[in-house]
């Protein structure tokens, strides 16, 4: 299982790494791998999310995501996304900003450097709105009771997320913003961070909004058929939704790269301080977003989320960390290393809340399944599973 998962992104890896020491020698060896262990830690998380998002799809639209969702990943956020990014800014053509990556690395830097506030502002905004429509959302499994239960109450507010989601970018664009960071010092970027967040919000509530509709649609379209092939087995007629089923997973899948794109941002930005060669920093962060997508698939097809579910929750208190971290690096600079390590932290954090969960049911119920039913935290007579479950 592990093999056939993983097999594509081991062998891009020794390729990939064979190829950097072939071409530029030792040095670009190691800085590949650095920056492929930079993204695979970066986006851990980002794996988690996908997978509860990818189990709703059928192996068809998994594959799509391994093969075209992964050139998209690779070729568009790792090596076309920093050269738009640049040509925007500097105002130049694509191949001038290819030139000036190839020729002139440290003007190419400055230029991704005045980019980041609005790079920043964008990329924070969409991950904040997930963060939030997830702990704002009432579940029948909680985490952090302690936390989740007052945030669920509140979450009945009809638009809440986004009231909250907008303070935090007027707060960030009259705080933050008003010092930007870049290449020759600080200034003003205020207009531009409010432009891009609210940009990034739009995109949110327009793409999940589509997915959220469609899904929704095949689930009704679902229950639908359910009750039609009851009735089509005695008249002998086929029932069939496959071109609805599509579209929902079709606009699922735009969803997934919208989400992957965004968890890019930091992982871009933060290659720049490890290396300003264009094609190192692709062939890193490709093979490590490689890993990610495999990763995706692997915790699907084990049921991992089923199992070990406080992950889910992990993954989402990393994404709004990530948020915070990318709102607050448009003034201040805060080292990649410290924003892996938090996503690490929380994601390993809920799976040892997982786990400690499972011995728990098991204790209970030995003969019952481990990692399924309700949470033993909600129930009155599991009281000190919730207290082993809850840390």
């Amino acid at each position: 299982m592990i093999l056939k998962t993983f097999g594509w992104s081991l062998a891009v890896t020794a390729l990939g790494l064979a190829f950097a020491a072939w071409q530029w020698g030792w040095e670009a060896f190691g800085i590949v791998l650095i920056l492929c262990v930079l993204e695979i830690s970066l986006s851990f998380d980002n794996a988690v999310v996908n997978a509860g998002i990818l189990k709703k799809m059928n192996a068809f639209w998994q594959r799509i995501f391994l093969t075209l969702g992964i050139l998209v990943a690779v070729f568009g956020m790792r090596l076309v996304f920093p050269v738009v990014i640049v040509a925007i800014s500097a105002e130049v053509g694509p191949v001038e900003a290819v030139r000036l990556a190839l020729d002139e690395p440290g003007r190419y830097e400055d230029l991704v450097t005045d980019a980041h506030p609005a790079i920043a502002a964008f990329g924070g905004m969409f991950l904040l709105m997930i963060f939030l429509d997830f702990v704002f959302e009432d579940r029948d499994i909680k985490w952090l009771a302690w936390l989740e239960r007052p945030l669920a109450r509140l979450g009945k507010v009809d638009m809440l997320s986004v009231c909250v989601a907008l303070a935090a970018l007027l707060i960030t664009a009259t705080t933050f913003a008003a010092q930007a960071h870049v290449s020759t010092g600080h200034a003003d970027r205020s207009a531009t961070v409010l432009l891009s967040g609210i940009a990034g919000l739009i995109t949110y509530l327009v793409v999940g909004g589509l997915s959220g509709y469609f899904e929704d649609r095949l689930e009704d379209e679902e229950e639908h058929e359910h009750a039609e092939e009851e009735k089509a087995r005695a008249e002998g007629r086929p029932v069939s939704v496959a071109a609805l089923a599509g579209k929902a997973a079709f606009f699922l899948f735009l969803y997934l790269e919208v989400l992957d794109a965004s968890f890019s941002f930091d992982g871009v930005i933060g290659a720049f301080a490890i290396t300003n060669h264009i094609f190192w920093m692709a062939l890193g962060l490709g093979i490590g977003a490689m890993y990610v997508r495999s990763l995706t698939v692997y915790l699907v097809r084990q049921g991992t989320l089923d199992d070990y579910v406080y992950l889910e929750h992990g993954a989402h208190y990393a994404i709004g960390a990530l948020a915070g971290i990318l709102l607050v690096t448009v003034q201040h600079q805060i080292d990649e290393i410290v924003t892996g390590l938090i996503g690490v932290v929380l994601i390993a954090a809920s799976f040892l809340s997982s786990v400690r969960r499972n011995r728990a049911l098991a204790a209970a119920d030995p003969e019952g399944p481990q990692g399924a039913g309700d949470d033993p935290r909600d129930t009155a007579s599991d009281s000190k599973a919730e207290v082993t479950s809850g840390a």
